[in-house]
């Protein structure tokens, strides 16, 4: 490609990014550093009904809704996905996500297995889904300790649940092992660039394909 040619804009339908693992697995750097370096790629923003922490900013960290709400929500179809943990309710919101995709817009989702199966439910043809492999369960100890977040009882529980995740990974469509980040991150960004380019995520191509066949070489 010569310098003064310009790649043409292929119109293109959005996909939702779904990233993930067993916690130490390295998942929330590997997010953290396609959202700083990718501009084309949006964290999905959920619905909590867990009270805001002063550090939060409703809209950027969370969705803040009451009990009641959240129930109107999820009994009008309005969730794709939700889950209750320590008494809070989450969710990923329908209609944001669904305004995304039809505008060719791509969004990261940081959830678990069990989300990641109601969104296949959903919406399984926007999805790519990635799951985070650490290289060994002896490294997977060693990184949850050099956290020095947690207790040794709360560690320990960490791996058992990490077990558990591990037994799901089949049910992804691409599997990352995290031995080195730098490469771990780059063969993300690569499986994002490939999926992208999917023929059936872009239906602007018939306009392309069908002016290439029609344009006049002399």
């Amino acid at each position: 490609m010569t310098a003064d040619i310009v790649p043409p804009a292929i119109r293109r339908r959005g996909l939702m990014l779904v990233l993930s693992s067993p916690s130490g697995a390295g998942k929330s750097t590997i997010a953290r550093n396609l959202l700083e370096n990718d501009h084309d790629l949006s964290l999905s923003v959920s619905v909590t009904t867990r009270p805001r922490r002063a550090s939060e900013i409703e809209g950027v960290h969370y969705h803040f809704v009451s009990q009641r709400e959240f129930d109107r929500q999820r009994d009008s179809d309005a969730l794709l996905e939700w889950a209750e943990v320590h008494g809070n309710c989450y969710a990923t919101p329908r209609e944001p996500v669904e305004r995304a995709m039809a505008e060719g817009r791509d969004m990261l989702f940081d959830i678990d297995w069990q989300g990641a199966q109601q969104l296949k439910e959903k919406m399984r043809a926007d999805i790519v889904s990635i799951f985070i492999l650490p290289p060994s369960m002896r490294e997977l100890k060693a990184r949850l300790k050099r956290r020095a977040e947690d207790q040794e009882a709360v560690i320990e529980t960490r791996l058992t649940n990490a077990r558990t995740e591990i037994e799901h990974w089949k049910e992804y469509d691409f599997i990352v092992i995290n031995n080195d980040l730098d490469r771990a991150y780059a063969e993300v960004r690569a499986i994002v660039t490939a999926e992208r380019l999917r023929r059936d995520r872009r239906p602007g191509l018939f306009d392309f394909v069908s002016g290439l066949l029609d344009e006049k070489t002399t």
